[in-house]
């Protein structure tokens, strides 16, 4: 049977018992409940404050504070027993602690609303889910620097448009994926500082009329600043729309990565080969060996977009403060932690095990990819580059009006197109010379590739230390 309205922390002017169904519908706490440790940060703190504003006796806090280490313990063994009727997680610790100690837990919600209550957990949880996501993130990072430095020597097919470009270092390939991760890692930096708020004391909707001291609750709970406006500080939901949007952004940049190795693990490619680890097989076929985990990496992108996208359809519709339609916001965050933790797990474990076919990756190199070589030939001669490039040009068709290489046109066949070739031309059909003519910050030349590595290494060191 449903509990009666009695029993509920906010049950005092209605009668009888809720409909079951809009019970169950109602309820958060089989989700929520993930968020017990913060809830018990919170009143800890909280009933601190109650003392200070002479609200509680002291024995009445220490009653308070012993009951939720008790709590706490049930918790942490996995003992905690959820009744009917514990409609939330704070719901679930206040009837337990009453349970625990008696009438005194009864003052523990003296002031605080659900509304300050459920977003202080909130930012709380996200705050410690952050750092662990940061972990798995720098990791990953770091995994991909350190191969990035064992393989610098490979040369392999650069690509755009999904045809072959530019020769450039595999290494050059792993970092570019790298440096958007960094640029996550720093935007997930930022973030924390927006969720290292606090709201609690802005009760539900006009603030705490009991002078409870936020800047004791700022201090006891670590928060970097407390919020400005309570009816601002019970509705704000920025923080977990932004983290949704931080983990859609973060997983694209994976499935962008992931789509690259499911092609070149394709025998056409054979450039790299998946672990056994991290690989599936055919129930049908027995040759077939399915890059199954980066499939799922790239699907992954699609449910966090979802996340995202429905959350801030939910958030668009509603009026000023708190409305229920913002129990919506756990399940997402929850969701989105989870999936981004596994991506960003299985990410590294796959790029770690990776083996690398060096000598397909080589051979798939050809020398119409350094056409563009050819007219920075001509540049170096002083002729314009648009001029150059129009004269490149022409050499590649007259190759292919010969069915030949572009390196096996003759020197006699390019000065008929620009009397600036000469023999020195012959120095351009080397792949290892053209990677290293990009000297630049930025580029594939070795040199530059160690300077992007190394300013990786300087960049994690102090934010793995």
């Amino acid at each position: 049977m449903a509990s009666s309205e009695g029993n509920k922390l906010w049950g005092g002017r209605f009668v009888g018992a809720t409909d079951p169904i809009m019970e169950e519908f109602n309820a958060s706490i089989h989700y929520d409940k993930r968020m017990w440790a913060a809830d018990i940060q919170g009143s800890k703190a909280y009933v601190k404050a109650l003392e200070k504003a002479g609200l509680v006796t002291k024995a009445e806090m220490e009653q308070i504070l012993e009951g939720m280490d008790k709590i706490f313990e049930e918790w942490s063994k996995g003992v905690f027993d959820i009744k009917a009727g514990d409609e939330d997680i704070h719901t679930a610790n206040e009837r337990r602690l009453k349970e625990l100690i008696g009438e005194a837990a009864g003052k523990l919600h003296t002031g605080r609303s659900r509304n300050d209550q459920v977003v202080t957990d909130m930012r709380l949880w996200l705050r410690d889910g952050i750092s662990t996501v940061t972990g798995h993130l720098l990791q990953l990072i770091n995994t991909m620097m350190e191969r990035a430095a064992s393989e610098i020597d490979i040369l392999f097919p650069g690509y755009t448009h999904m045809q072959r470009a530019q020769p450039i270092r595999w290494s050059h390939w792993i970092l570019s994926h790298a440096a958007a991760l960094c640029r996550d890692a720093e935007k997930l930096e930022e973030m924390s500082r927006r969720v290292n708020i606090l709201p609690l004391g802005s009760g539900a909707i006009a603030g705490n009329p009991f002078n409870i001291d936020r800047d004791l609750l700022r201090k006891e709970l670590r928060f970097d600043a407390i919020s400005l406006n309570s009816m601002d500080a019970t509705s704000d939901r920025d923080f977990v729309a932004e983290f949704l949007f931080w983990a859609s952004l973060c997983v694209t940049h994976l499935s962008k990565m992931a789509e690259d190795l499911i092609i070149y693990s394709t025998k056409e490619f054979a450039f790299v080969t998946l672990s056994d680890a991290y690989s599936t097989g055919s129930s049908l076929m027995p040759q077939k060996k399915n890059p199954d985990s980066l499939e799922l990496i790239r699907s992954k992108a699609g449910r966090l977009f979802g996340r995202c996208s429905g959350f801030l359809m939910t958030l668009k519709g509603l009026p000023s403060t708190y409305n229920k339609d913002l129990q919506e916001d756990k399940e997402a965050m929850f969701d989105s932690y989870d999936t981004v933790c596994a991506v960003l797990q299985v990410t590294t474990g796959i790029i770690s095990t990776l083996k690398v076919n060096r000598t397909a990756m080589e051979a798939a190199l050809s020398t119409d990819m350094l056409a563009t070589d050819l007219a920075y030939y001509l540049v170096r001669k002083g002729m314009p580059f648009r001029e150059a490039h129009g004269a490149s040009g022409k050499a590649v068709h007259l190759a292919e009006t010969k069915g030949i290489p572009l390196n096996q046109l003759t020197l006699e066949d390019l000065k008929t197109i620009s009397l600036l070739f000469e023999s020195d031309v012959s120095l351009v059909w080397n792949y290892t010379n053209s990677v290293e003519q990009y000297t630049a910050p930025g580029g594939t030349a070795e040199s530059s590739v160690r300077a992007q590595i190394q300013h990786i290494r300087d960049w994690l060191k102090p934010r793995r230390s």
